[in-house]
């Protein structure tokens, strides 16, 4: 959609505009274009606004924007690494460990994040005496997504087709240089986009952990909400701190996988 941008360069010819320019401009006019909707909408709307309840708040509103930020954080490298580990077991050749891996994935993926925060932390994590809401929502949290980055990196290393490994051997790669050279490059290109919007739903389902009372930015926001008798001013500012963890996220990934896309 952006390779058929061109603009003029001072010489009158037309020059190329660079991706990530390109890439800038278009979420500055959706910004734009998102921002005059919403003003619209506020000017035709009859409820009565009032912004200063929640503007006096607005430190606890940011302390919740940063405990969202760390626990989307602290959840993003465990869920990797669970995803690691899940798709090794499917992959294992000892039928236990696959077939453990396999039913870990099946239910979790099977079953809403909201009913795994709800049962994980009322009846097991209470049954071990572990209280702690923050740790234990985030090792949920990242056991949820973990199943679903699993099977994203194991279909994209299913993907690699014998003829690459055929080839590899043919050149004269040991298993090491096959996996750095050939596997891994054509893997991680094919598994970036599902992983960003892994990703992005991370942060987005970190929402899901006030219901078990996580001091997060969704439960924050709601409690300021209360305190301050407002019924909706709280959640626009919500939107848009989400927004500030998201798009710099969807926006990493776009490079990355224009830099795996060259190299490959």
């Amino acid at each position: 959609m952006f390779t058929s941008w061109r603009v003029v360069a001072w010489n009158g010819r037309p020059a190329e505009m660079s991706e990530s320019r390109k890439v800038w401009l278009w979420s500055a006019a959706l910004a734009l274009g998102c921002s005059l909707v919403v003003v619209v909408l506020f000017s035709a709307s009859e409820y009565q606004w009032h912004w200063d309840s929640i503007w006096q708040r607005r430190e606890l509103i940011a302390r919740g924007w940063v405990a969202t930020a760390l626990i989307s954080l602290a959840a993003l490298v465990l869920s990797i690494v669970f995803a690691l580990l899940l798709m090794a077991g499917q992959r294992s050749r000892v039928l236990p460990m696959c077939l453990f891996a396999r039913g870990v994935v099946e239910i979790v993926r099977g079953t809403p994040l909201l009913v795994q925060l709800l049962v994980g932390y009322y009846i097991v994590a209470n049954q071990l005496h572990l209280n702690a809401r923050a740790p234990v929502g985030i090792v949920i949290l990242a056991l949820f997504e973990g199943a679903y980055l699993a099977e994203i990196f194991r279909g994209a290393l299913e993907s690699i087709g014998a003829s690459q490994l055929e080839a590899a051997r043919a050149v004269g790669f040991d298993r090491r240089q096959t996996w750095r050279f050939v596997i891994l490059p054509q893997a991680m290109r094919r598994a970036l986009p599902g992983t960003a919007g892994q990703l992005v739903s991370l942060v987005k389902d970190s929402s899901l952990l006030s219901v078990i009372a996580v001091d997060e930015l969704t439960h924050v926001v709601q409690a300021a909400n209360a305190a301050a008798y407002t019924g909706l001013e709280g959640f626009v500012p919500l939107m848009l701190l989400y927004l500030a963890l998201t798009l710099p996220l969807s926006w990493w990934a776009r490079r990355l996988e224009a830099r795996f896309k060259y190299e490959t």
